[in-house]
């Protein structure tokens, strides 16, 4: 049995799909044999603090797979970390495995010891597979997280904040194309989950006409439930007319087409990674559809961790934090409007900005 962190060299130029290996600091792989662990934790960028982005427990078709799947995760959170004015970097971590059968404490203690190992170069949080029970184990190895449940010190559900940020960035968008900003109009919220759900109460007391999709009768159930049958549910969108498309499940399903299909004119939602390729934001942008980058957007969870764990923030600050997504928001919009470029590219320019400020 053995145990080993393998680190990349930095001078390490292949490309993963649209990723390249050497346009992040550090990217290590973790195996304990005793346990059965492999994870990949990349760190991105830590000009403006140390890298700060969530586990991902997933079954990977391929070691290659998780591999590209971490490298835009942890380049999505630098982007991320410094357009809600967090004093944190890109990182992000992926465990290969099933975590409906393969998460033990065992791979969980194991994965902590290789995030302790790193010193607070990365800091790590849930994701996809993972939640704040998971953590209070990883946690048993390691301090350089966030996001345990209230009993072991942390700071609960980030959701409500996360679907807060989607929340206001959408409404900021709207005011950009129609008077009524939201109001009226036809939100198809795909995903029931925390955020999803959240997020669908946030739109009807907006006066928006709310769809919420998922494949789980449970989860739209539950939807339906906490906002007083207010809300439509359905399976899928796909046979919907919408004017706004939230994604809020996984990500790679924002296209030209999708979005053509649906009716949408502005997408905006909680989803990670949510085009399939950058060469989508160009597509969305000649086609006429307004897309608020999922980095922007989405902030709210990461704010409502790094604020009120790591910045000792209060509720109404962290409240007023994730309230200014909409400014963020607006400033892009702007900027992409009176420049010709895609959203995404307006998005990347601040974010440029903000680490050369950070370099300086």
């Amino acid at each position: 049995m053995s145990t080993t962190l393998t680190i990349l060299p930095a001078h390490e130029a292949f490309d993963i799909g649209d990723e390249r290996v050497d346009q992040h600091e550090k990217v290590v792989y973790c195996r304990d044999d005793a346990s059965g662990l492999r994870a990949i934790i990349a760190i991105h960028d830590t000009t403006l603090g140390p890298g700060f982005g969530g586990t991902r427990f997933k079954a990977y078709d391929t070691e290659r797979d998780a591999l590209h799947d971490v490298l835009r995760l942890s380049r999505g959170m630098t982007s991320k970390n410094a357009l809600a004015g967090l004093p944190f970097g890109g990182g992000k971590a992926v465990i290969i495995g099933d975590p409906a059968t393969q998460k033990t404490p065992e791979i969980l203690r194991a994965y902590g010891r290789f995030v302790e190992a790193l010193g607070g170069l990365y800091v790590s949080a849930a994701d996809y597979g993972t939640n704040s029970d998971d953590l209070d184990i990883v946690g048993e190895e390691t301090s350089h997280l966030t996001g345990r449940t209230p009993a072991a010190g942390g700071s609960g559900d980030s959701g409500p904040h996360t679907a807060l940020g989607v929340f206001v960035a959408m409404r900021a968008a709207a005011e950009t194309l129609w008077p009524e900003g939201l109001k009226g109009r036809t939100v198809g919220v795909e995903g029931a989950g925390k955020v999803g759900g959240s997020l669908a109460r946030l739109l009807v007391d907006e006066g928006a006409d709310v769809i919420v999709a998922d494949p789980v009768e449970a989860a739209r159930r539950r939807v339906s439930e906490a906002t007083g049958g207010a809300v439509r549910t359905t399976s899928s969108l796909d046979e919907e007319h919408v004017d706004v498309y939230a994604p809020c499940a996984l990500g790679a399903t924002v296209t030209v087409e999708r979005a053509r299909a649906l009716g949408a004119r502005l997408v905006c939602g909680g989803a990670n990674n949510q085009l399939p390729t950058q060469d989508e934001d160009a597509a969305l942008h000649a086609a006429g559809i307004l897309w608020v980058p999922d980095y922007v957007a989405n902030a709210g969870g990461v704010i409502h961790l790094a604020d009120f764990e790591r910045l000792g923030r209060t509720s109404d600050e962290v409240a007023a934090h994730v309230g200014r997504i909409a400014d963020t928001t607006r400033e892009i919009l702007t900027h992409s409007a009176e420049a010709g470029m895609p959203t995404g590219a307006a998005a990347d320019e601040l974010v440029a900005a903000r680490l050369a400020a950070g370099r300086g």
